[in-house]
């Protein structure tokens, strides 16, 4: 652009259950840019679908509710007109694009295709490490064949449960026991995940979990410590100190993450300096076995009884509320919350610069 700064697309919101916790992030986010730096353009995405965009911020915005675009900005077709305008030669108004979309199509590989289709950088992972964090069942898969230490799990379809839910209630019940968790296989933040703690539970457990995905996981109780590394980087990523959540609830569910901010964060965790480089080295494994760049959290098990360490799952869009994990990390590593934001820019820049040299069909 002509004034030197770099123009941000922010894209929030979305059609996932996630919504509301996509506006906090996109508020917090826009209130930590250097507007000297960055000019920001809101992208929002209704819970319906629909786009809107609107104008050009030179300073974020007041209040949380300003980040619903009314009907009269544009709609979604300049919207996306927007975003593929550098494709057919016009004017690139934006330089790249910062996806703060949680849940389905937002942190699933959808939109990171979208981007990738219209030719435009972006932040965070790509389509294949999006679409790999979002589905647990494929995670776990990359997981073990990364040589990473799990907890036990079954996962099922809900055509499979309709069948046959009696043989899978008995194959989680030999091999997983009670209490048992029960989670849609590809939504985040925990919405839809229960505690079973016999038969009864986990059959109205896999009713809820399928109100929110066609595929269902089910894992063993661990009891055990919850510790997550923030990861950064492309092809060389950094881990962060690890960090211990101590939850308000049962298990670290959607309120204790983001409505009642009751949970404590420690940072960092109150590990052995073996234990806290071990986790940090299992976080960068688990980041390259779903072929991650950018940014990524990996979320940890350590078992009470013996302090045997399990991955549980990574998070590609992990939150940036008051009440993140995240930002939190690499801020006790040595990274503040501006040059977090900036360093992710970068990753988005090199990452899109390295591709833009490959060799494609029509260039042969």
């Amino acid at each position: 652009m002509g004034n030197n700064k770099t123009t941000v697309g922010l894209v929030y919101g979305g059609k996932s259950g996630e919504h509301e916790v996509s506006l906090q992030t996109a508020f917090a986010v826009m209130n930590a840019f250097d507007y000297d730096k960055y000019e920001l353009i809101p992208f929002y995405i209704t819970k319906q679908g629909e786009w809107r965009k609107g104008t050009t911020l030179q300073a974020p915005l007041g209040k949380l509710d300003q980040l619903k675009l009314e009907q009269s900005q544009e709609g979604t077709e300049a919207a996306l007109g927007a975003i593929f305008s550098r494709l057919y030669g016009g004017e690139a108004g934006i330089d790249l694009m910062f996806p703060l979309l949680h849940g389905t199509f937002g942190e699933d590989g959808t939109i990171q295709g979208l981007f990738e289709m219209a030719n435009i950088p972006y932040v965070g992972a790509g389509v294949l490490a999006s679409a790999a964090g979002m589905d647990k069942a494929v995670m776990k898969k990359l997981f073990a064949q990364a040589g990473l230490p799990q907890c036990g799990y079954r996962f099922f379809t809900k055509s499979q449960w309709e069948r046959s839910s009696f043989n899978l209630i008995m194959g989680v019940e030999d091999d997983l026991g009670y209490p048992c968790f029960v989670k849609p296989a590809n939504l985040g933040s925990s919405v839809g995940i229960s505690k079973a703690r016999n038969r009864e539970e986990l059959e109205q457990a896999v009713e809820l979990a399928f109100r929110y995905d066609l595929k269902v996981i089910v894992e063993e109780f661990v009891d055990a410590r919850e510790v997550e590394v923030a990861v950064l980087g492309n092809d060389e990523p950094m881990a962060s100190v690890p960090g211990e959540i101590i939850s308000s609830s049962d298990y670290y569910d959607y309120a204790a993450k983001y409505t009642d901010g009751q949970s404590e964060m420690v940072i960092p965790a109150s590990l052995d300096a073996e234990t806290a480089d071990r986790l940090r080295e299992l976080a960068l494994i688990a980041f390259q076995a779903i072929e991650g760049s950018g940014i990524t959290r990996a979320d940890f098990f350590i078992r009470k009884s013996d302090g045997a360490i399990f991955i549980n799952e990574v998070n590609t869009m992990p939150g940036f509320t008051p009440y993140s994990m995240y930002p939190l990390l690499w801020r006790e590593t040595g990274l503040g919350y501006q040059a977090l934001l900036d360093r992710m820019i970068e990753l988005a820049l090199e990452r899109y610069n390295s591709k833009q040299s490959l060799v494609f069909a029509n260039d042969i």
